[in-house]
């Protein structure tokens, strides 16, 4: 089983070009809030030197869907990741303001809400991250992946992505529970808040090259 890599919270260009290098198919930028945010204008020079291939994904919150694709057409993404709770509709109406794909954001802790099918129908992946009160995202926390893959057995997403307290030590554990087809790192990889640790970036794709691990 192959999985997609994609670091997440981006806020040097320096570590987007090393999240490239190490094969990272996604390559991701906050405009939601917390201490990764950062402004469409700064994430398109963050992206500016990825090379074509990884897509560039913005982790969006509430807004107006027209406000939200004028940002992603400003940051140059291929894609947005909608937090704040979204339910299909709210992925309906950002499809029809922006081209690129739309993922949506599931926060849990050891159940999946109602309205997960009609999402999961709607969005072009689910996100599942781990549900902790005022923030988004971010939090270095893991969710229940053993009450969570029980409940996807037979619900799963056209894409399914995993995220939420991923480190380099747990992400083959997270990968052969739920079987995702990406795994989503932020936190789990950086020095602090925004700041990429380079060496546990290598770390976090070792661990899913290592054998058993995927």
């Amino acid at each position: 089983m192959r999985v997609d890599v994609k670091f997440c919270g981006l806020t040097r260009a320096a570590d987007a070009l090393e999240a490239a290098r190490l094969g990272a198919a996604y390559v991701g930028v906050v405009f939601a809030g917390g201490p990764r945010r950062v402004s469409p204008a700064v994430a398109a020079a963050i992206l500016a030197e990825v090379p074509a291939g990884v897509a560039r994904i913005g982790v969006i919150g509430r807004g107006l869907p027209e406000a939200l694709a004028e940002q992603a057409a400003a940051a140059g993404l291929d894609g947005v990741q909608l937090h704040g709770d979204p339910d299909a509709a709210a992925v309906d109406a950002v499809r029809r303001c922006f081209g690129g794909s739309v993922w949506a954001v599931v926060r849990v802790e050891d159940r999946l809400p109602a309205g997960f099918d009609a999402l999961a129908a709607a969005a072009d992946a689910v996100v599942l991250d781990t549900r902790v009160a005022g923030r988004l995202g971010g939090s270095g926390i893991a969710f229940d992946w053993g009450s969570v893959a029980r409940q996807l057995d037979r619900r799963r997403p056209r894409r399914l992505v995993v995220a939420g307290g991923l480190t380099p030590e747990n992400v083959a554990d997270a990968v052969e529970r739920l079987a995702p087809d990406v795994v989503d790192v932020s936190s789990g990889v950086e020095s602090a808040p925004g700041v990429k640790d380079h060496a546990r970036m290598r770390a976090f794709v070792g661990a899913l090259a290592a054998p058993g691990a995927v």
